[in-house]
């Protein structure tokens, strides 16, 4: 099976839910991810899917997925509009390789860095690193816009409602119904 291939992707099955319990909320690791350029896939969810597929290669296992969310471009509207989601990870790599993994990713991807918030084939934050705050080496944890992202807090809420932002007043659900930026975030299929 070729790494990538739409098999590949159709065969990966990881959990959409988190049972109660099974997930030490404080130590999550959380990556988003997005993409409004499709580049060589057949769409922004085919890319996002083979996205996840090269996880395990990194040294990154998916614990729980959300949805797939669909939003307007932000935060030029006229831009193709975003697919995003959001994953729990576990990995043995410390937050800044975890990142440089991350970079590694999009770049396979494809991912040019024009301009800010210019269309991309694909678009990986590390949100959160466990409780970690603070600025590690160029690396700012948590992310400093996510909390006020519905389609970063809405896909969070989906697998983690419980889960609390170490630096920001508030579980993923909360900061999901006051979030301000990409309101118009809805999961697909819904």
């Amino acid at each position: 099976m070729k790494y990538g291939s739409v098999e590949m992707v159709e065969n990966m099955s990881v959990p959409t839910e988190i049972p109660e319990g099974d997930l030490d909320l404080d130590g999550a690791v959380i990556v988003a991810l997005g993409c409004n350029d499709k580049g060589v896939w057949a769409s922004c969810e085919e890319s996002l899917e083979a996205a996840l597929a090269r996880f395990r290669a990194e040294g990154v296992d998916i614990l729980a997925r959300s949805s797939w969310w669909s939003s307007q471009a932000w935060p030029d509207p006229t831009d193709p509009p975003f697919l995003n989601g959001v994953v729990i990870v576990r990995t043995d790599h410390d937050p800044g390789v975890l990142m440089s993994k991350l970079s590694r990713m999009e770049d396979v991807f494809d991912r040019r860095r024009s301009v800010r918030n210019a269309p991309r084939t694909l678009d990986l934050d590390l949100i959160a690193y466990g409780r970690l705050s603070g600025d590690l080496d160029g690396l700012i944890l948590p992310h400093p816009r996510a909390a006020e992202r519905l389609f970063v807090m809405g896909p969070l809420a989906e697998i983690a409602p419980a889960w609390r932002h170490p630096t920001v007043e508030g579980d993923a659900a909360t900061l999901a119904a006051q979030a301000t930026v990409g309101v118009d975030a809805r999961p697909l299929n819904r």
